[in-house]
């Protein structure tokens, strides 16, 4: 039973993984090494390979600085009240179980040009919707719960017995959370802003809705990876596939040192 179990698993990483990426990788540089690099060096590649990094250091850093801000609030806050907190949570959970369309289409009834929000910012020439801001907002919603949901429960485990420790001895709030907390809490961090960015440069359905696709302009990485297929130009859509799921492959190996050298 044992045996049947390990290889049905091994089968099922080799269908949905291996193959497919072994597919992508053969589709790159099936006319060799020359239109692979073609590809890559499209001025509309190298435009979304440059908005989907800009996506992924506004989008990391504001779940960072929001989401161990939030945590904490979560935890040791008291203007949370209690009984709301669960709610909080749930909140905050919102996104694992909504589809990146209703995010994406969600930010177009909140701040779209016929939306009362949307002719505010645009009458002070800020366009949301189908452009950069609208993108990061659509990311930043679907990897919000990523940082929160790494942080927490390293808070709950170390309690709050050397923090108060640490405010008795007269510490500052920020000398307690940079001496006490931070050294406690900083590999969960890590990994979840590693996790941001592997979802950040993955996201796909809410950017196309919120973005427009529009070439040069509002194209990341995974959008044009869907126009070049839809246009059934494979040997690009497969080279840029091959290169994001390369990133991916050593984002999650990283990830995987990071926890192995934490427990150490």
């Amino acid at each position: 039973m044992r045996r049947t179990l390990i290889g049905l698993t091994a089968l099922i990483i080799a269908v949905l993984l291996l193959l497919p990426f072994a597919g992508i990788t053969v589709g790159a540089f099936q006319d060799g090494f020359g239109p692979f690099v073609e590809a890559l060096a499209r001025p509309e590649a190298l435009h979304a390979m440059y908005i989907s990094a800009v996506i992924i250091i506004v989008v990391t850093l504001l779940n960072t600085i929001v989401g161990v801000y939030l945590s904490l609030s979560l935890v040791r806050g008291r203007w949370i009240a209690r009984w709301l907190k669960p709610a909080f949570s749930a909140i905050i959970d919102l996104p694992f179980a909504v589809s990146p369309i209703i995010a994406g289409l969600t930010v177009i009834l909140i701040f779209g040009p016929n939306t009362l929000l949307g002719a505010f910012f645009e009458a002070h020439h800020l366009k949301i919707v189908y452009a950069l801001p609208g993108m990061i907002l659509a990311t930043t919603f679907i990897t919000f719960p990523l940082m929160i949901r790494e942080v927490v429960p390293l808070l709950e485990e170390i309690g709050t017995q050397s923090e108060e420790a640490a405010a008795t001895l007269g510490a500052s709030e920020w000398r307690t959370f940079r001496q006490v907390t931070w050294p406690a809490i900083r590999w969960g961090v890590v990994y979840g802003i590693v996790l941001t960015v592997a979802r950040s440069l993955g996201e796909f359905g809410s950017i196309l809705v919120v973005s427009g696709n529009i070439i040069g302009q509002t194209q990341t990485a995974t959008t044009l990876v869907y126009q070049d297929a839809e246009n059934f130009n494979l040997i690009a859509a497969n080279s840029l596939a091959f290169v994001l799921g390369l990133i991916s492959i050593t984002i999650l190996l990283l990830l995987e040192w990071m926890k192995h050298r934490a427990h150490r």
